[in-house]
């Protein structure tokens, strides 16, 4: 279906954060300047654009490449 890969992304993302020190989404959202449930979203894997996932990549200091390869190896 068209919503898996959108939860494969909103799954690497809450690993991410969870990896850089963050139990709660609503914590590394407000830290990071993010609209807390935009983020809540994404990571859930609805409303993903381009455009706030490169923000979201950015604080992880992550390209595209980076991440869609990150994804690809699990």
């Amino acid at each position: 279906s068209m919503k898996k890969p959108f939860i494969k992304i909103g799954l690497e993302l809450k690993s991410l954060r969870i990896k850089s020190g963050f139990t709660s989404y609503a914590n590394f959202a407000w830290d990071n300047n993010l609209n807390k449930s935009q983020y809540w979203r994404m990571e859930n894997g609805s409303n993903v654009t381009l455009k706030s996932l490169q923000k979201v990549l950015e604080i992880h200091n992550l390209t595209f490449y980076e991440f869609f390869q990150m994804m690809n190896k699990k």
